[in-house]
C-alpha cells in the first residue's frame, strides 16, 4: 500500500512527465521535480513544496491551505508548502502545479 507522499508523488508525476525539460531527482530524502534543472515541486513531511516568484511570496501565503517553507529554521523566500487540503483534488493540485512549472519555465535552464 502506498502512504500518502507517495501517492502525492504519483500524482504530481502524472501532471508533470509530459512537460518539455521534465525530470525528478531524489533530494532532502523524496523525489524532487524538475523543469531544465530547476526545482518547480516537491514534498515536504505530506505538504507540497513549490517555487514560485519570491515577488510574490507574501501574496501567495495569503492563499488558503499555505504556509512558509521552513525546513531549516529560515522561512525560503520563494518556496511555500501546500498543506494536503490544498492540493486533494486534481483541480487544486493542477493550480499549483501549472503556476509552479511556469516560473521553472522562466528561469534559465541548468
Amino acid at each position: 500500500m502506498l502512504s500518502d507522499d507517495d501517492l502525492l508523488i504519483e500524482r504530481i508525476r502524472a501532471h508533470l512527465c509530459a512537460r518539455e525539460g521534465y525530470s525528478e531527482r531524489k533530494m532532502f530524502g523524496t523525489v524532487c521535480f524538475m523543469i531544465h534543472g530547476n526545482m518547480c515541486a516537491g514534498i515536504w513531511k505530506g505538504d507540497l513544496i513549490v517555487r514560485l516568484p519570491k515577488e510574490l511570496h507574501d501574496q501567495t501565503l495569503s492563499m488558503p491551505h499555505t504556509k512558509p517553507a521552513d525546513m531549516t529554521g529560515r522561512i525560503m523566500t520563494g518556496w511555500a508548502l501546500i498543506e494536503p487540503s490544498g492540493t486533494n483534488t486534481e483541480i487544486k493540485l493542477d493550480s499549483w502545479l501549472n503556476r509552479s512549472v511556469e516560473y521553472a519555465q522562466s528561469l534559465p535552464a541548468k
